[in-house]
């Protein structure tokens, strides 16, 4: 089981905590330290709604020149992940085939019961 995000938001602190707290093994992958390959966001944006993906209402995506922020096409949310990966909605939580975007512990606590 893989948990990305950024070390520093306070989103991924919570789940990192939660799961280490419930005896959950997994690795944590900072994405500034070690980013997320091209072929990698395909897998990701193929299993997940690019819509709930792509954090809208965070500082990087606010920071986005307008036409940077078009995420009509699959093409087009990979690229701009592969280029500004802050703006994913953190943290993404990758269980095998499953992703699990963002935490709530009452989500996390159904998904590990």
């Amino acid at each position: 089981m893989k948990l990305l995000g950024i070390k520093n938001c306070d989103t991924v602190r919570k789940a990192r905590k939660w799961l280490e707290a419930n005896d959950i093994k997994f690795e944590f992958i900072d994405i500034r330290d070690k980013p997320v390959t091209k072929t990698e966001w395909k897998t990701i944006v193929a299993n997940t709604d690019s819509e709930i993906l792509v954090n809208k209402r965070g500082t990087s995506w606010r920071k986005l020149d307008e036409t940077d922020k078009d995420i009509s096409t699959a093409t087009k949310v990979i690229n701009l992940l592969t280029e500004n990966p802050t703006v994913m909605k953190r943290p993404l939580l990758i269980d095998g085939d499953t992703y699990h975007i963002g935490f709530k512990a009452e989500h996390y606590s159904e998904l590990f019961k």
